[in-house]
């Protein structure tokens, strides 16, 4: 089976106000200095800082059980937790903060160029994804890949929906981090590249504009990994619970074995336009599990649960064959009982009609169990 492993980027808060706090660093270093009591499970000797000091970054190992990532995860948190706890913070799994606040820029020097070049987008781009990757044999595999998993993005990020809220208020949207990710000048869909030559001269050329600053900044919904042998899919949100982060990796996994399958077998991708992707992923931020989204298949709208099931129909197959199908199905129905981490957000706050206990409700669901 294809390794995956998951990297999720979490908020520092104030575990009694919910107010997001600006202390990655010292969570960092406290994490260092007590090795023994803070074990980070993926590999490496700490976290890792994001744009702004009110993020956290946790990853796992490569896996090739999900049982073994679901841990991992689950680890994950709890050393995120604890070393945030080692300084007077908590840890939130919420892809931004209901509670009004003004980011505070990471001290390093490619984020102050960031903030420099894009202004107001940078500086307001406090937003917290889930990224999946998974392990490919080459690099044409995984332009393969990325051609053959563009319409079944959408419904990923529905299922994973968990920014309801932005400075304060409902924003209508079950992912508003999706809209803010979005004013990114390299985000999104993109349009099949055919090739592995294709993809780096669009790279290339995207890089020789001079709007981008570096090759970080390629931010496509799905994209080769710069430093792994990995695709790399990056539409979701970071998700409340555990488990619903579990269930996203299992089927970024079964996608992009189900599309490895159709490429190797010579099937060409689905020729749908990036414009119906636009509007597809529009929809899945808006919408999200509540109502209806844009059809995979048929480009028309359709029911939430009717686009998941197409996705998982789509997808059975390679989940069969990992064995990761039962569990999938199992978690599924979870989330579909309680909802995504958006609905779960909202039903905080009509129980307390408060942005602040909105956090603190979302501190305990985010801790692993």
């Amino acid at each position: 089976m294809r390794t995956f492993g998951v990297e999720e980027e979490l908020l520092l808060v104030d575990p009694e106000t919910g107010v997001p706090q600006a202390v990655s660093g010292a969570v960092i270093r406290y994490a260092r200095e007590h090795g023994e009591q803070v074990p980070v499970p993926n590999g490496k000797d700490t976290f890792e800082t994001e744009m702004q000091r009110e993020q956290l970054e946790t990853g796992t190992r490569p896996c090739t059980s999900l049982d073994e990532l679901a841990e991992q995860i689950r680890a994950g948190r709890a050393a995120a937790a604890q070393a945030a706890a080692g300084v007077d913070a908590a840890v939130v799994a919420l892809a931004t903060s209901p509670v009004e606040v003004r980011p505070s820029l990471t001290p390093k020097r490619r984020y102050r160029m960031m903030a420099d070049a894009y202004g107001v987008t940078a500086d307001e781009q406090l937003t917290c994804g889930c990224h999946v990757h998974v392990n490919i044999s080459s690099p044409e595999e995984g332009v393969g890949v990325l051609d053959r998993i563009r319409p079944w993005l959408p419904p990923l990020l529905a299922l994973s929906a968990n920014s309801p809220f932005w400075q304060g208020r409902d924003t209508g949207y079950d992912s508003w981090r999706q809209r803010v990710w979005d004013r990114w000048p390299s985000s999104g869909p993109t349009e099949p590249f055919e090739d592995a030559k294709t993809y780096r001269a669009t790279v290339d050329a995207l890089l020789e504009t001079g709007v981008l600053l570096d090759e970080g900044m390629i931010y496509f919904d799905a994209r080769l990994s710069r430093h792994y042998p990995t695709v790399e899919i990056r539409v979701a949100d970071v998700c409340l619970d555990a488990d619903d982060t579990a269930l996203m990796a299992a089927l970024v996994r079964a996608l992009v074995d189900t599309a490895a399958d159709e490429w190797r077998a010579g099937l060409p991708p689905d020729p749908v336009r990036t414009e119906l992707l636009r509007l597809a992923m529009w929809r899945a931020s808006r919408s999200g599990m509540r109502e209806e989204l844009v059809h995979p298949v048929t480009r028309h709208a359709a029911p939430a649960r009717a686009v998941v099931e197409a996705l998982l129909e789509h997808v059975r197959p390679a989940l069969e064959r990992s064995g990761d199908l039962d569990t999938v199905l199992r978690l599924l129905d979870a989330l579909w009982e309680r909802g995504n981490g958006a609905t779960r957000q909202r039903a905080s706050y009509e129980r307390a009609e408060n942005v602040h206990d909105v956090v603190t409700d979302a501190i305990r669901a985010s801790a692993p169990r």
